[in-house]
Formats: structure tokens, sequence, C-alpha cells
């Protein structure tokens, strides 16, 4: 048996017991998106009002396909667990968690949504 004190049980987690966790993810996610972002939109930049079929041929190739997906994935999840955050910091009771769930609901369908229209585009 592993006799642990209580600041070693505690040691590397908040109060919630898992700050540390959430804290290097969400800055990871917005390192990525510190890179990402810039080159998706010089990307975007370039087909906005230009031809559809310049738009769908840009789309259709692999680094911009990819580069919207990583976006989309990255954004929508760094958004997620950013939002949730506010919301576990401002709200209480049932109203915390139905807006959780629409908050992450919001997000997972905003992802998908965005990668199905990239994928009949790229497809």
């Amino acid at each position: 048996m592993r006799y642990l004190t209580p600041r070693k049980r505690a040691e590397g987690k908040g109060a919630g017991h898992g700050g540390t966790e959430h804290h290097w993810s969400m800055t990871v996610s917005s390192v990525a998106l510190a890179f990402l972002v810039p080159l998706w939109l010089y990307i975007f930049g370039s087909t906005l009002g230009a031809a559809r079929e310049v738009v769908l041929e840009t789309f259709a190739r692999p680094l911009p396909a990819i580069l919207t997906a990583l976006v989309l994935v990255v954004g929508m999840r760094h958004f997620a667990m950013g939002a949730t955050t506010m919301i576990e910091d401002y709200a209480r009771g049932s109203t915390r968690k139905g807006l959780i769930i629409a908050v992450i609901l919001f997000s997972w369908v905003t992802a998908a949504t965005g990668l199905f229209a990239l994928a009949r585009i790229a497809l």
C-alpha cells in the first residue's frame, strides 16, 4: 500500500483535479491555431471572390483541404474548452449543465458540418 500525503495527491491538480491538463490542452491548441489560422486565411483570402470552379479546384488540393480540416477540428475543440470554462465560472446548477451540453454539441455539429462540406468539395 502506498502512502500519499494530501499534498502529494493534490500536486499538479487544480481544485477540479484537471486544471493542469486543461491548461496544457488550451495552450497547445492556441499555439497550433496561431500557426494554422494565418495560413488558412491566406489560402481562403486568395479564393475569396473567385469563380466557383477556382474555389472548388483550390480546396480539392491536399494542402488546403487538410489545413481547412485542421482549423475546423482544432478551432472547434479550442472553442468548446474555452466556452466550457467560461460557463463553469459564471453559471450554476442545471443551467450550467445545459449550457455545457449545448456548447459541446454546437462545436461538434459545426466541425462535422464543415468536414462534410470539405469532403464534398475535395472528393
